[in-house]
C-alpha cells in the first residue's frame, strides 16, 4: 500500500463552508483536499437541471441574501447576480394568504381594506404581553396574538420540527419578519439575489481559482486517512458522527422532497389558480400550516430564478426525524439539543489541529451568508497560524 501523501489541509464537506475555506487557504499557498461523500460539489446548495429542462434545487430552496457588502464582494468574484425579492404565500383555510403577516394578511382577516394604524390597533389589543419571550410561541403570540400564532404558525412549526413552539428556541418563528405596512417580502436583508448561473456553477468557478486544490467526491471522510496525511483537519460534517457518537446521536431532522414537473400546457390549465403564466402556484413557495397536509411547503423555484422555459417544476417537503440513513438537514434548535451538543463543543475546544464550521460541524442553524462568513474567518485564522511552515 503506498504512503499517505502528504498535504496542509484536509477539509471534509464540498459545501459553502467547505470549499470558502479551501478556496481562501489554497490561494494562500496551501495544500488542500476536500472530500465529499456525495458525488457533487456545493453540499445542499447544488443545483442542477432537471429532465423538464428546468434548473432545480434538489435539496430544498436556497434564498441567498444579506446585509454584509464583504460577503457579496467576495462571492461575486465567482458569480454575477440575479436580483430576487423572495415572495411567498401560505395556504390555509381553504386561500392562499399573504406572508409574513403584513397589512394585507389582515385585511384578509377582517375581509375589507385597513389602514396600517387599524392594524397597529387590533395588534395591540390581541398581543399578549411576554417581557422576555423564550421560546417560539412566546415570540409570536407577543408580536401579532394567538389568533394570527395559530393561523400561520402552530401547524407548521409542529410539522416541521416534530416539536411544539413552545418547546423550541424563540429564534425559530421569530426570524421571520411582522409589518403593519403591504411590504411582502419574505426577506428584510439588503441584498437578496440568486447566482445568476446558480450556486453549482458559482462552486465550479471557486474551484479553478484555487490552485492545487484537489476534491474528491465520492469519498468518505473515513477513507481519508488511507490516502493523505495533513497538518490540519477542517470538518464541516456533523459533530457527533466525527466523535463516534460516543455521547449519543444528537437530533437533526431531516426532509423527503417530491418533485413534480409539468409542461406548457399543464400550466396553462392553472392559470386561474397561480395567477401567473408559466407557473403551478402563484409565488416561488406556499407554505401549509394546516396539520392535515402532510408537507410544509411547496417550492417552484422558477419564480426565483427567471427561467426562461415553458416547463416548471415543483418540490413538496415532508419534514421527519433523522436516523442515521438520511441527510442531517436542520440542527435542532431547543434547550435539550443545545445541551446534548455542548457535550461535543467540549471535546471540539480540546482538538488542537481540527477546526468544525458550518451548520453540521457548530450544530446551529446558520445562512448561507453567515456560513461564508464562518470560513472566511477560519481561513484568516489558519494561515495566520500555519504561513510560517510554508
Amino acid at each position: 500500500m503506498p504512503e499517505p501523501t502528504a498535504i496542509d489541509f484536509l477539509i471534509v464537506g464540498a459545501g459553502f463552508a467547505g470549499l470558502v475555506a479551501a478556496e481562501r487557504l489554497s490561494r494562500a499557498g496551501f495544500r488542500c483536499v476536500v472530500v465529499d461523500r456525495r458525488g457533487h460539489i456545493a453540499g445542499n446548495a447544488y443545483d442542477a437541471i432537471d429532465d423538464a429542462g428546468v434548473l432545480v434545487h434538489p435539496y430544498g430552496p436556497h434564498y441567498f441574501r444579506t446585509n454584509s457588502p464583504r460577503i457579496v464582494d467576495y462571492l461575486s468574484q465567482f458569480t454575477g447576480w440575479h436580483p430576487v425579492d423572495y415572495r411567498v404565500k401560505s395556504f390555509t383555510r381553504g386561500r392562499y394568504w399573504s406572508f409574513p403577516i403584513n397589512l394585507a394578511t389582515f385585511e384578509q382577516l377582517i375581509g375589507r381594506e385597513a389602514t396600517s394604524a387599524e392594524f397597529e390597533a387590533w395588534l395591540a389589543e390581541h398581543r399578549e404581553p411576554v417581557e422576555t419571550p423564550a421560546n417560539s410561541e412566546e415570540v409570536i403570540v407577543s408580536q401579532v396574538g394567538r389568533e394570527l400564532y395559530e393561523l400561520f404558525f402552530e401547524g407548521y412549526t409542529i410539522k416541521q420540527w416534530n416539536r411544539h413552539p413552545r418547546d423550541l428556541d424563540a429564534s425559530v418563528c421569530g426570524r421571520l419578519p411582522i409589518r403593519t405596512d403591504r411590504d411582502d417580502r419574505y426577506l428584510k436583508e439588503s441584498f437578496q439575489a440568486l447566482p445568476a448561473e446558480g450556486y453549482t456553477r458559482m462552486f465550479e468557478r471557486m474551484i479553478a481559482a484555487s490552485p492545487g486544490l484537489e476534491v474528491e467526491l465520492g469519498t468518505d471522510f473515513r477513507e481519508a486517512g488511507g490516502r493523505w496525511q495533513w497538518r490540519h483537519l477542517v470538518f464541516t460534517g456533523p459533530i457527533d458522527e466525527y466523535y463516534g457518537r460516543r455521547f449519543g446521536a444528537l437530533p437533526y431532522r431531516t426532509l423527503r422532497f417530491e418533485h413534480e414537473s409539468f409542461t406548457a400546457d399543464e400550466l396553462a390549465a392553472r392559470r386561474g389558480i397561480s395567477g401567473k403564466d408559466g407557473h403551478w402556484q402563484p409565488e416561488m413557495q406556499v407554505n401549509y400550516p394546516d396539520p392535515e397536509v402532510p408537507f410544509t411547503r411547496i417550492v417552484e423555484i422558477k419564480h426565483a430564478t427567471g427561467q426562461d422555459i415553458d416547463a416548471s417544476t415543483i418540490v413538496r417537503e415532508y419534514p421527519k426525524d433523522w436516523t442515521p440513513d438520511d441527510e442531517p438537514y436542520y440542527p435542532v434548535p431547543a434547550p435539550d439539543a443545545a445541551a446534548a451538543y455542548a457535550r461535543y463543543a467540549e471535546l471540539a475546544a480540546t482538538e488542537e489541529n481540527v477546526s468544525f464550521i458550518g451548520r453540521l460541524g457548530t450544530y446551529r442553524y446558520y445562512n448561507m451568508d453567515q456560513v461564508t462568513a464562518m470560513a472566511l474567518k477560519e481561513a484568516e485564522k489558519l494561515t495566520a497560524r500555519y504561513a510560517s511552515e510554508l
